[in-house]
């Protein structure tokens, strides 16, 4: 099969695998919709199969989703997060009621609006309007001694507000809905955490104070930057946002193939994008870099994303087995453990939960959502990647709730302890769990990818837009909002 069909990797190239109107460049990205939302059938069964994971995992009485499941776990806000974008998706896909989306909805919210707050270091929820990163699934009380999380505050809120945006209707729950989201959102003191000039860390502890590590090279961050701009009443400023842009030398490279930004795990590229619409806009460094490398927004970066990861697997420097033009996919996600191992007569080191990118911590492990969750930057590609995972691995990687997190095929024995999931006999090491953070993303994307349903919304977002015009974005969607 010709190399090239899968690395074209750009919404123009596979435009009619989505059934969506092609358009001459990137720099029209902006004005393309959707003009028909049929895509393969094997993609929108794994859509619609992760969905299920979600209405099945995720606790009615608050609304609280498990980090992993069936491992008994805490909750994840960020999958919180995910699972409020998930119900509406659900109701325009015909899966569940508007009137159960609104239910599971409101129960959610409802409890992050009314949860405990303070600095202590047990028996709340979170402190200064943020959250912490794991949840007791029954309490909703801070899990362990996890921190107060910048980013999977982010991400609940963004789902939060895209609820608020999507819950338009007069009913009153509806309106409640919109009332507590933006409540919720205007008590988070992002400039609380604004501890060293111009930066925002990642988090706190009640033991330790803020964490040392700040969001200052380019990753999932963006969402957290943008609403901490945008706050109507503690935000942080924008000089912030010029403060994350001054380290992107040291991501700008063309190693693995065209180039971007790089930031090895495939999320990266594909949180903040969820919820925001970059197409067609820019910010200054990215306006800056026009004399290079034509118009290029952060989208198109997670376009050529895809290519590296793509050719990443096709060159396979380590050589690892399953990797190739149609099976890739490098990001965060479940491993087999944390061990050595001779195999073939190689020393092989494999990890347990990790962040994975090309050439980093690359242990032969791959996650599917990796490839599934980047279907608007690659149609063509990841649809051929996800047929080719289910031909290959099906029997033991797909189920009822779609793909189990992560596989690989070079351990095929071992006499290590598994910390994760179990080798079957012709596939190799198979996950037995599904990560909230790694489901989400699937369902997200794909929609975004067939019709536009969360970036259109949340074009309108007037939290989000505020955020970006405030960082200096101009162009496309957003010179009309």
């Amino acid at each position: 099969m010709d190399r090239r069909r899968f690395l074209m990797g750009s919404t123009v190239a596979g435009a009619a695998a989505l059934g969506v109107a092609a358009c001459g460049s990137f720099a029209g990205l902006e004005a393309m919709r959707p003009v028909s939302p049929r895509i393969d059938p094997e993609i929108d069964e794994l859509q619609e199969r992760t969905f299920r994971w979600f209405t099945h995992v995720t606790n009615r009485a608050n609304g609280l989703t498990p980090d992993r499941w069936p491992t008994e776990s805490f909750s994840s806000v960020a999958a919180v997060g995910f699972a409020l974008t998930c119900w509406p998706i659900g109701v325009e896909r015909g899966w569940i009621s508007r009137a159960e989306a609104r239910e599971r909805t409101l129960t959610t919210i409802r409890f992050f609006h009314d949860a405990p707050q303070g600095p202590q270091a047990a028996g709340v929820t979170g402190y200064k309007g943020f959250f912490y990163h794991f949840l007791d699934m029954n309490t909703g009380h801070r899990f362990g001694r996890t921190e107060l999380s910048t980013v999977d505050t982010a991400l609940l809120v963004g789902g939060m507000l895209f609820a608020a945006r999507w819950f338009d209707g007069d009913h009153g729950d509806e309106a409640e809905i919109r009332r507590l989201a933006q409540a919720v959102y205007e008590r988070i003191e992002w400039d609380w955490v604004m501890e060293r000039p111009d930066r925002i860390s990642m988090g706190w502890h009640p033991e330790s104070g803020m964490i040392e590590a700040d969001w200052n090279v380019y990753n999932e961050g963006m969402l957290v930057l943008l609403l901490a701009i945008g706050s109507p009443t503690h935000p942080v400023p924008a000089s912030v946002w010029d403060e994350w842009c001054s380290v992107y030398d040291q991501s700008w490279t063309d190693r693995w193939g065209p180039r971007h930004l790089h930031f090895g795990p495939m999320f990266g590229h594909q949180y903040s994008h969820m919820f925001v619409d970059f197409r067609g806009i820019r910010d200054a460094w990215m306006r800056a870099r026009e004399p290079e490398v034509g118009h290029f927004d952060y989208f198109q970066n997670s376009v050529r994303a895809v290519e590296a990861q793509q050719k990443y697997a096709i060159d396979n420097p380590q050589g690892w087995v399953g990797y190739s033009a149609g099976i890739w996919g490098l990001t965060a996600c479940d491993g087999p453990g944390d061990f050595k191992q001779v195999v073939d007569g190689r020393e092989r080191e494999f990890f347990s939960y990790s962040a994975r990118g090309p050439g980093e911590r690359d242990d032969g492990t791959i996650a599917p959502t990796a490839a599934a969750a980047s279907l608007p930057f690659g149609p063509e590609a990841v649809t051929a990647c996800v047929k080719a995972m289910k031909a290959r691995y099906g029997a033991a990687l797909y189920t009822e709730f779609g793909f189990l997190d992560s596989f690989n095929p070079t351990l095929t024995q071992t006499d290590q302890t598994l910390l994760h999931g179990r080798i079957v006999p012709g596939v190799g090491w198979v996950d037995g769990d599904y990560l909230g953070i790694d489901q989400g993303p699937i369902v997200i994307m794909t929609e975004n990818a067939r019709t536009d349903s969360v970036w259109r919304r949340m074009r309108g977002e007037p939290n989000i837009t505020r955020g970006l015009k405030r960082a200096g974005f101009d162009g496309g969607w957003l010179d009309q909002a």
